[in-house]
């Protein structure tokens, strides 16, 4: 999987992946927020990965996990979330979590379990993700999700 940070130039594409495949908008350049993307033949983004990192460094909020519909059910949703999640634990994170209504059977077979909302938005309260979702309300509406994290 070629896999490349993001850059300031990759914002208005990646905007523009990330809203059509319904996911979060909040905080892509920040530096706290981690995404790699990966382009097709012709320049386009067809998948992103990443994580937000908690203000401590023990945590990381996945986030931006997604493949172009015309890309799918080729296992790169998985390889995308695994780079993510080894790559927060290079960065010393020990737990990742997530926020998904839609996924939870994807996210449960990488060894996700159901958490509650509240300890997410606690350990991860400065993370653009939980302020939006805090300020939105949309929090309420949320399903977490956490698994330890290993430094292999």
């Amino acid at each position: 999987m070629d896999l490349h940070p993001r850059t300031a130039a990759d914002a208005p594409a990646l905007t523009t992946f990330l809203r059509e495949v319904d996911l979060t908008l909040s905080g892509l350049d920040a530096p706290t927020v981690r995404l790699w993307t990966q382009r097709d033949e012709q320049g386009a983004i067809v998948a992103s990965t990443g994580f937000e990192i908690s203000a401590d460094g023990r945590h990381a909020l996945i986030r931006s996990v997604a493949v172009s519909p015309t890309h799918r059910s080729r296992g790169r949703g998985t390889a995308l979330a695994r780079f993510a999640l080894e790559r927060a634990a290079q960065e010393g994170a020990r737990t990742a979590w997530l926020f998904s209504r839609r996924s939870g059977p994807f996210w449960q077979s990488l060894g996700f379990a159901p958490a509650h909302r509240e300890d997410l938005a606690e350990a991860l309260a400065q993370t653009h993700q939980v302020r939006l979702f805090r300020e939105t309300g949309q929090l309420e509406r949320e399903v977490a999700w956490s698994r330890p994290l290993s430094a292999d």
